[in-house]
């Protein structure tokens, strides 16, 4: 499993049920990254999209409450979902929202982890993963400018 999410300087990833910010080049990112692959989120973010399920991507929801969904397999659990994903033939990216970040982490070998070099005043966040000493950066983009913010790609990857 992979992990791809957007952090400001503070790691917030959201705020008010949605993200801090329109980040451009970090949308065409996501698209083109998990494009063809599968994702899997929490409840709450599967209702945050505005059309679901995302196009050409398999889509996995992780809700104790959720049942089902139109376009998407739902689990009861991570514990379930987990389960699952061993033996699943293909990419899976971890999409969020922070509960789901914090569950699937240990499962993760690689996070593709977007910074923006401003601060949001989120009330969702990410953890610090640069802190964790399982984790290394294995590549960085330059700085890009999207919209009025500057930005950065980091790929992480758990150390063997």
């Amino acid at each position: 499993m992979k992990l791809i999410l957007a952090a400001d300087s503070d790691w917030a990833i959201g705020r008010e049920g949605g993200l801090p910010a329109r980040l451009p080049e970090d949308m065409k990112f996501f698209r083109e990254t998990t494009t063809g692959h599968a994702v899997v989120m929490g409840r709450k973010t599967w209702e945050s999209f505005p059309k679901r399920p995302l196009p050409d991507r398999e889509n996995f929801i992780v809700s104790r409450t959720m049942k089902q969904a139109d376009g998407a397999r739902v689990f009861g659990s991570v514990e379930e979902f987990v389960d699952f994903s061993k033996s699943y033939d293909g990419e899976i990216y971890v999409i969020g929202g922070g509960e789901i970040y914090a569950q699937l982490l240990p499962y993760c070998d690689e996070a593709l982890i977007t910074r923006v070099y401003e601060c949001f005043g989120g009330d969702t966040f990410f953890t610090d993963i640069d802190a964790l000493p399982e984790w290394e950066i294995a590549e960085t983009s330059s700085v890009i400018k999207t919209g009025c913010y500057n930005i950065r790609f980091f790929r992480y990857v758990r150390k063997a």
